[in-house]
């Protein structure tokens, strides 16, 4: 039994060992490569405060402003959203600055003129059929307004998020010659039109029959977000205007390389306190929630940096998501904190080292899953409405507690089981008052 847990705690250890290389290292075996957390093209991004960027602020080029009607407004926005995904910007953001302003965000561009003339030009969207062939354009001549609806789907009542289209009489001739086209492609696969923004395909919906009417919906897999935002795209077709940019200025970061890295040192030193104190403090549950934090760092720095995968989700580090990592990292110490004083209750009670274990853990197990919960609900509030660098605190505090949780209940427990399980009982070494034997 102890030759089984001595085989399994140098694994765990190798395991650890073996992300912090990979993460605060740049490893290369042969031609393979996996660079550090830190690596500018497959580490953490890192946002306009930190490497500094450019900044556009849009808005309508008409010549009274109280024409514009809001819903467009919003279209424009979430259509400068797609042409930054669809230029590789997915690290810029977008928000709304006033009642008809624009805000534009994108690190690591010097001179903002090369994404204006791009960005701030009207939509084209086309309707196209599998060839590419244009059978109608989304302009006011063809499509009226698109809109995001839940309601029935089907002649079954089955429900769901879906976008209803407008058609014009020009529109509708149209859509029917062309669902009449794609319906007869059917047997090769032909039976779509494609909804194409800027002449990049954005959804290709099936025609399932031929559309002869001012209206027609478009059901798919959709969210109420996802149908918002194919809706706009539609919409963009008809904007009425184009966009003039009022600001456009290179930021120099706030930081720059030295700070950032004075900060990053700084942090190492306040991780190496904390572990010295949790030594002091809990002796081996010390020792082993050390090892812990090891692994809980390692885990939040590859789930932020895609995995150091090329083209996979990548987090943008800016300074408040900083704060939300150094949030993170005391939440997860204190996870540990409230299961080491639990166990040392049940052991100054009178209970045995592995009684004492198991209870602590009960005990505090309800109490770490609320406090992270709710930590976890505020993250979510904060992700959905707020915006800019506001999500970005709430993206790092969100991995932070989920991985914290984790690492608590899972590997904190088996370290001090595997503890116990070489044959360390002696109740004063896991944190108890007084030294007697097990």
């Amino acid at each position: 039994m102890k030759a089984k847990n001595i085989i399994s705690f140098a694994l765990v250890m190798v395991i650890i060992a073996t992300m912090a290389v990979v993460v605060f290292g740049d490893v290369s075996i042969g031609s393979f490569r996996v660079p550090g957390v830190l690596d500018p093209e497959y580490g953490v991004k890192q946002g306009l405060d930190l490497v500094g960027g450019s900044v556009i602020v849009f808005e309508p080029d008409v010549e009274d402003l109280s024409t514009v009607d809001a819903e467009d407004v919003a279209s424009a926005e979430n259509i400068i959203r797609v042409r930054l995904t669809s230029m590789g910007e997915t690290e810029a953001t977008v928000s709304r600055q006033g009642e008809y302003g624009i805000r534009v965000e994108i690190p690591n561009i010097d001179d903002p003129n090369e994404a204006v003339s791009y960005i701030g030009q009207t939509a084209a969207l086309q309707f196209m059929d599998i060839d590419g062939n244009v059978v109608m354009d989304g302009t006011e001549e063809f499509v009226q307004t698109a809109t995001a609806t839940f309601g029935p789907m089907d002649e079954y009542g089955n429900q769901g998020h879906y976008v209803t289209l407008s058609l014009t009489g020009a529109g509708r001739e149209a859509f029917k010659t062309a669902t009449e086209q794609a319906l007869a492609r059917s047997s090769e696969g032909g039976n779509v039109i494609i909804i194409a923004l800027d002449g990049i395909p954005y959804s290709w919906p099936m025609v399932s029959e031929v559309i002869d009417s001012d209206s027609c919906i478009i059901t798919g897999q959709f969210d109420k977000d996802s149908a918002k935002e194919l809706a706009d795209v539609i919409n963009s077709g008809r904007l009425p205007f184009s966009l003039k940019d009022t600001e456009l200025r290179a930021v120099g970061p706030t930081l720059g390389q030295e700070a950032l890295d004075t900060s990053l040192f700084a942090a190492l030193i306040g991780i190496i306190l904390v572990m010295i104190f949790m030594l002091i403090a809990y002796r081996l549950p010390g020792l082993v929630a050390d090892i812990a934090l090891v692994a809980y760092i390692s885990i939040v720095c590859l789930v932020m940096a895609g995995f150091f995968v090329e083209g996979g989700y990548r987090v943008t580090l800016t300074l408040p998501g900083i704060a939300g990592v150094i949030l993170s990292i005391g939440m997860a110490v204190d996870a540990n904190v409230v299961i080491f004083e639990r166990i040392k209750d049940e052991l100054n009670c009178g209970k045995s080292v592995g009684a004492s274990v198991d209870s602590g853990f009960k005990r505090a197990l309800t109490a770490i899953i609320d406090s992270n919960v709710t930590t976890l609900i505020t993250c979510a509030v904060l992700y959905f409405l707020g915006t800019g660098t506001i999500k970005g605190f709430a993206i790092t505090l969100g991995i932070g507690v989920a991985v914290s949780l984790i690492t608590a209940i899972f590997l904190t427990k088996f370290l001090l089981k595997v503890m116990v399980g070489f044959g360390i009982r002696n109740p004063w070494v896991y944190g108890a008052s007084k030294r007697r034997d097990a």
